[in-house]
């Protein structure tokens, strides 16, 4: 699928019509302005069906449903775990990127899982989902950042940083997807019509994350290869980038053929959480086996000195 730039209605259209499994969708097909309009019928594409409720709801996707709360409590456990690793550079760094995952899965058990809810609620989890995606994307590249100990690792200094610039993000992108949503003013009013076109919601949910994340690997790749001097970890890294990449074709290419073939009954949706999961899964072990093990530093003195 080629869209222009800051289109959103094939996007939309592929991930579900009425039931869209991408965020931004939900601000377009519920806001105030279109619930009474043509546009209410959705964007005229492969609708989910889910399953039916009482008076007349359906759960749209209970797989991300699942999926979704099964990546909360892995993240939850790998918070704890790496709590544990008290020795190891980034430890804190690495929780809040978790952390950051856990909104984010919360917030798509009812934006992308299509949990029943009032078209208002749905729209402020789906401004909250799409503003911490951008918000842990960037705390994820300076994750990378972080292991070239530029400046102090888990110090007050450190974190304040970390948290204040994501913090940023989150409310600048959350506010945009907000008065997008329940046009609090006309400024966002021109996107809420086909086909839909919203450049700073094009920009700040998908291309501004993608950029984040592909610096990240690119850092800790290098990190890896030229610092460290190994290998090993890079499969790692790699599988890593291999899931982030299946889980983005599932959803904007294979989801709407998914959805054709069954009826309605699933879409892309449904594995680009799971193998979302699978690459968070995966960065965190990539960063526990390079902080785990002593690797050598070039430049230390005995030649032993590690990355720990």
């Amino acid at each position: 699928m080629v869209n222009k730039y800051g289109q959103w209605h094939d996007f939309c259209r592929d991930s579900g019509s009425l039931r869209a499994t991408i965020p931004v969708c939900n601000l377009f097909n519920e806001s105030p302005a279109q619930q009474f309009g043509s546009s209410a019928s959705g964007f005229g594409g492969c609708d989910l069906q889910g399953i039916g409720l009482s008076e007349g709801r359906k759960l749209a996707n209970l797989g991300s449903i699942l999926f979704a709360a099964i990546a909360i409590l892995l993240s939850l456990f790998l918070i704890w775990r790496s709590n544990v690793k008290k020795a190891a550079v980034g430890r804190r760094e690495m929780q809040l990127f978790l952390f950051g995952y856990v909104v984010i899965e919360i917030c798509e058990i009812f934006t992308v899982g299509g949990f029943p809810l009032n078209g208002g609620v749905r729209r402020a989890f789906s401004a909250a989902h799409i503003a911490a995606v951008t918000a842990t994307s960037w705390i994820l590249m300076l994750n990378g950042v972080v292991g070239y100990q530029l400046l102090e690792d888990g110090t007050a200094i450190s974190m304040a940083l970390v948290f204040g610039s994501s913090l940023a993000f989150f409310v600048g992108t959350g506010y945009i997807a907000l008065d997008t949503g329940f046009g609090w003013t006309d400024f966002w009013k021109s996107s809420l019509e086909s086909p839909n076109q919203s450049y700073a919601l094009y920009t700040l949910y998908l291309l501004i994350p993608l950029f984040f994340i592909v610096v990240f690997f690119l850092l800790e790749g290098f990190l890896v290869l030229r610092i460290l001097g190994e290998k090993k970890p890079m499969l790692y890294l790699l599988l890593a980038a291999l899931f982030f990449a299946i889980g983005q074709i599932f959803q904007f290419v294979i989801s709407v053929h998914i959805c054709n073939s069954t009826n309605g009954k699933i879409n892309g949706g449904l594995f680009e959480t799971l193998f979302t999961l699978l690459a968070v899964g995966t960065i965190w072990k990539f960063w526990s086996s390079i902080t785990e093990d002593d690797w050598p530093m070039p430049g230390s003195a005995d030649g032993n000195q590690g990355y720990t």
